[in-house]
């Protein structure tokens, strides 16, 4: 049994109060769109980012907004490791050291994070430290689908939190909870016009989510491996940076990538600190696939296939030839949601169905994103998952 497995055991005991043997399935979810009932928990707002202006300055409006939340969530993050660490060395350790890292981030993203701890007033390893999370603390859903016209849609669920303090009383994670008030919708412009659009963390500056209109769709999902995220920023602290952050990546290729194969190659290609699953959409039919991701290179890349009856492809956080781990098992039931609704019934209001049914929504949960790229169509919506509920 992997190190994650023996993980998820440990937490399966620490969270028993849920009372129910995993995995809890329920029946596919219909008529949950538009978002309603007890598994809304409200819409994300929208803010611009001027790409035009100086990095330092780009999130201020964002910020501005929502410090408050950024800082009650980082408040957490610290408490957290002041259970584990009761010294305060470790938090004190942050603030010293990570600091240190951002001048040797690409230029733009370090600035953005100096201008985040200036407007937010959250210590400047902090928000480096909030940046590195998402490295190796997420697990998520995603799944591009093109219906019976050629049309492409794309969804995920965005989980994160896991293992990262269970509220007994409330049965939730509590990072997860404290993310929810900074899910935001960002639509990043040059010379006026949009470049791409995002579902982010306020404080967050790289890309798990995206849509450049007209282009592409992009989200990423984590791949656990022993050779995961924690060596990648090891070997980044001790000086060798010859690897890209994940969220960086997706964000340059947003920004930059003229084309859905262009797309592909450079999240095939380029050298990562951390494993991860790219999941693409483009603009045309077939223009869909899974990019399964090493730290060095691309392991396998499945694509959409309508010839072969692959008409959607789906990932959670396992390789698609190999079972998931049986405790967390939301690719059976998303693709058994996926093949009861069919190809001609496939829509965002359908993929939002899919995304609703437990155990694919989880307490994990933050945001469930939906896509259509022939539209430039970016719709996100905060999720909430009342017992009984699988935690991940």
């Amino acid at each position: 049994m992997g190190l994650w497995n023996l993980v998820i055991l440990a937490a399966l005991v620490s969270v028993s109060s849920t009372q129910f043997v995993p995995p809890y399935t329920e029946e596919c979810r219909t008529g949950m769109y538009p978002p309603n009932g007890p598994t809304f928990k409200g819409p994300v707002s929208w803010y611009t980012v001027d790409l035009d202006l100086p990095p330092s300055k780009r999130w201020t409006a964002v910020i501005t907004d929502k410090k408050k939340d950024l800082a009650n969530m980082i408040q957490a993050i610290k408490d957290l490791a002041n259970a584990f660490v009761p010294s305060g060395r470790l938090i004190e350790l942050v603030d010293i050291a990570l600091p240190l890292m951002v001048n040797s981030l690409p230029s733009s993203f370090g600035e953005e994070m100096k201008g985040i701890a200036a407007d937010s007033g959250v210590h400047l390893g902090e928000v480096v430290l909030f940046n590195i999370f998402y490295e190796v603390f997420t697990v998520c859903t995603s799944v591009v689908a093109e219906d019976d016209k050629g049309n492409l849609y794309h969804g995920r669920n965005l989980d994160f939190g896991l293992f990262m303090g269970w509220d007994v009383k409330n049965k939730s994670w509590i990072i997860s909870e404290k993310l929810k008030p900074l899910v935001v919708n960002l639509d990043f412009k040059r010379n006026n016009k949009t470049v791409f659009k995002s579902t982010n963390f306020a404080g967050y500056v790289g890309m798990l989510t995206g849509i450049k209109p007209n282009t592409f769709t992009l989200t990423m999902n984590e791949r656990f491996s022993l050779d995961g995220g924690y060596i990648g920023i090891l070997e980044w602290i001790l000086g060798q940076r010859d690897g890209m952050w994940m969220s960086f990546l997706t964000r340059s290729v947003l920004e930059n990538a003229q084309s859905y194969e262009e797309a592909k190659s450079r999240l095939a290609q380029t050298k990562m600190l951390a494993p991860a699953y790219f999941i693409l959409g483009g603009n045309q039919t077939g223009q869909g696939c899974i990019i399964t991701r090493s730290r060095l290179l691309s392991i396998d890349v499945l694509e959409i296939d309508l010839k072969q009856g692959r008409w959607y492809v789906l990932e959670t956080n396992y390789d698609h030839w190999k079972d998931p781990f049986f405790l967390d098992d939301r690719r059976t039931p998303a693709m058994k949601c996926m093949n009861q609704t069919a190809q001609t019934n496939i829509s965002l209001k359908t993929l939002y169905d899919v995304l609703s049914t437990k155990p694919v929504l989880n307490k994990l949960t933050t945001y469930t994103t939906l896509m259509q790229v022939s539209k430039g169509k970016l719709e996100s919506y905060i999720r909430d998952c009342p017992s009984p509920c699988m935690p991940w």
